[in-house]
């Protein structure tokens, strides 16, 4: 019984998000993107294996509108998103801590998606070069890199169908 209520929940086709019970701490579209274009990196959540989340910290860059990971080819997450592409990102951001206190003021994102493998070579190879660019050190030689590696590389994307961000002040 509980397997098919999971199953049920997850496999539907729904194209409605529940709203933001906390309203007020609602960010804009434009602010969501923000923290995507900045944040470090984020938590991956796929249903795994007997309907267990498994949940995958995941460096990531951001470009027009999707979301692009590198991967090997091969693993639990992989695996979990063959059997179901629908996946939810989470990012935060750094947070500051309230002068003479213990808590943080910081800003978080979810995103819910699809997500797929990119197959083409070329545009496989431009994604990698971004995520070099974005996380590699000035001066690394990314071409190099990319001679070496990308043949070993998955590349995933993340197709944003629902995205929602929080303002959180802890107390």
């Amino acid at each position: 019984m509980e397997r098919e209520i999971i199953e049920t929940y997850f496999f539907e086709e729904k194209n409605t998000f529940r709203p933001m019970r906390r309203i007020k701490q609602q960010m804009t579209e434009e602010e969501c993107l923000a923290i995507l274009r900045s944040a470090p990196r984020g938590v991956l959540a796929v249903l795994g294996d007997g309907g267990y989340p498994y949940a995958v910290p995941l460096d990531f860059v951001y470009d027009g509108g999707m979301i692009f990971f590198h991967c090997a080819k091969e693993g639990h997450k992989l695996d979990a998103i063959r059997a179901c592409d629908k996946v939810s990102f989470c990012v935060l951001s750094e947070g500051v801590k309230d002068p003479d206190s213990w808590w943080y003021h910081f800003e978080s994102v979810v995103c819910f998606g699809r997500m797929h493998v990119v197959e083409e070579t070329s545009r496989k190879d431009t994604i990698l070069r971004m995520l070099g660019s974005k996380y590699f050190p000035q001066g690394y030689d990314v071409e190099k890199d990319m001679t070496d590696n990308a043949a070993n590389a998955l590349v995933l994307e993340l197709q944003i169908d629902h995205m929602s961000g929080k303002r959180v002040r802890e107390k």
